[in-house]
């Protein structure tokens, strides 16, 4: 991001065609992140499981016990290991702890490259002349950068909400942390 901005606002005719490409790899880092995410989230999930059902009972002088059979649990989980979260609900995560502030910093800068650089733009009709990508019109440059924007906001709404109804039911129902 910082190379991308360095050259669209290196020279007022400097393209604001990096920040576009560096969306790509935006998104590329951020499925490579939400992919180690999920193996992190197996590790964590077990060693949660481990600490709330091993180590605070033997802390607790053997008076505390939260669930029968969870040595089964955790034994299923290490002979037919999978993932506790999906793919989605990872990325949703990636993007409201780490990503949104990155997509919003490249939004904003691609804002402000067609407004103001190399001057202020006079009207409307000047800023979307000034997203034109080659053989791309202006309109249809910012209508895709708009449903960017929007397509990783909803995921990431929707992985929050999808994360307040698991925690309400672990809540209320005492849901195993296993997944």
């Amino acid at each position: 991001m910082g190379v991308a901005l360095s050259i669209s606002y290196a020279a007022p005719e400097a393209s604001p065609l990096p920040l576009v490409l560096v969306g790509v790899l935006i998104i590329l880092f951020l499925m490579l992140e939400a992919r180690r995410y999920r193996y992190f989230n197996v590790w964590r999930a077990r060693a949660r499981w481990m600490e709330v059902h091993f180590y605070a009972p033997m802390l607790a002088d053997g008076d505390l016990h939260l669930e029968e059979d969870w040595q089964k649990v955790l034994a299923n989980d290490y002979l037919r290991p999978r993932y506790h979260v999906s793919s989605m609900v990872a990325v949703g995560r990636r993007i409201r702890r780490n990503y949104l502030w990155i997509l919003l910093i490249q939004a904003l800068a691609y804002t402000g490259k067609l407004v103001v650089h190399p001057t202020p733009a006079q009207s409307v009709s000047q800023v979307i002349q000034r997203a034109d990508v080659g053989p791309l019109p202006g309109e249809v440059v910012i209508a895709i950068g708009v449903v960017y924007v929007i397509s990783w906001a909803a995921i990431a709404i929707w992985s929050a909400r999808l994360d307040s109804r698991r925690g309400a039911i672990r809540g209320t129902e005492q849901a195993s942390s296993m997944g």
